[in-house]
């Protein structure tokens, strides 16, 4: 668990995943916003652990070692990759940093400076962008924000003027996922000239960390003093544990308790409100469905400037 010192009258904000590595989109932003004039004191609670699979990277490996990733066309080589994840792309990041097997082949590793790059959102991007490539890598879709979008956007983007039907696009995933990316490209409803076939490769794996119903219940409990606060919901894995620790479950029913049901009210303890955020409406609709919680903002874009947005439109709508 990570945590920003808090000062006097700061508003604690729970983010509950992982701190990205090197850089963390979240830190950079909260750290430099105000919310309703306050300072924020960010804790990060880890949720899921994640281990690569060493089967899926080595394919990965192969494949950019003998540079079948490319624009090229040819056959037996992808056209282009996909990242959804920040895992992922750290995953692939391990990979370009073994280099090249080749010493001779150092100013061009890892050989996909003209490969499409596809990837969800900005964070994603970032976290492409700091892997060392010369030229850089060609980064695309950033903006559109979710899988649907980016297939949408994918299939008037991807080597237009290829002959059809285009190279395959290689997609690194985990071994949870959405499935409306190949869905989308491969569909029955497209022209089969126009379809693209996704190669879907798990170079990790998740699971819910055991220490983190203890550790989220200690981060609450160290700001028990705070009128006001915010968690933050980034997956539907680990929201039974969160919904738990915050007191809200019937435990005879799995669902929250009557009068318990958030949906802009907050989550009231005495003088305390307990404010809940999700990444985007995948989580919400998952809390609404599966416990009959109403989160009390989601996040238009799945971002920190879209979180930070939604929450600090719901605090001005407080004063």
């Amino acid at each position: 668990m990570t945590t920003t010192s808090p000062d006097a009258g700061s508003i604690p904000i729970f983010l509950l995943k992982t701190k990205s590595t090197p850089h963390d989109g979240y830190e950079e932003f909260f750290s430099a916003t105000k919310l309703a004039g306050h300072d924020l004191a960010l804790t990060f609670v880890p949720v899921l652990e994640h281990t690569l699979l060493e089967p899926g990277l080595d394919t990965v490996r192969q494949l950019l070692r003998s540079r079948r990733i490319n624009d090229t066309g040819d056959e037996g080589t992808y056209g282009g990759m996909i990242f959804t994840s920040q895992r992922a792309v750290e995953a692939f990041a391990s990979l370009v940093a073994e280099g090249p097997p080749s010493p001779t082949d150092d100013t061009t590793w890892p050989s996909l400076s003209t490969t499409p790059i596809y990837t969800v959102g900005p964070a994603t991007t970032r976290a492409l962008r700091s892997i060392p490539s010369t030229p850089p890598l060609q980064i695309h879709g950033s903006e559109t924000g979710n899988g649907e979008a980016l297939a949408g956007y994918m299939l008037t983007h991807y080597l237009p003027s290829a002959p059809k039907p285009r190279p395959p696009l290689l997609f690194l995933v985990g071994d949870n996922r959405r499935d409306i990316i190949p869905k989308t490209l491969m569909s029955d409803s497209l022209p089969a000239t126009e379809r693209i076939q996704v190669d879907e490769l798990e170079v990790y794996g998740t699971t819910t960390q055991s220490s983190f119903p203890t550790a989220f219940a200690s981060a609450l409990s160290s700001s028990s003093s705070a009128k006001t606060r915010w968690v933050v919901v980034f997956s539907p894995t680990g929201c039974e544990a969160a919904l738990r620790e915050l007191g809200l479950l019937d435990e005879d029913t799995g669902r929250v308790k009557t009068g318990e049901r958030g949906g802009g009210c907050g989550i009231r303890r005495g003088r305390r409100q307990t404010y809940v955020a999700t990444i985007g409406p995948t989580t919400r609709d998952y809390l609404r469905r599966e416990f009959g919680f109403e989160a009390d903002v989601c996040a238009e874009v799945p971002s920190p400037e879209g979180v930070g947005g939604a929450i600090g439109r719901f605090m001005v709508g407080l004063e």
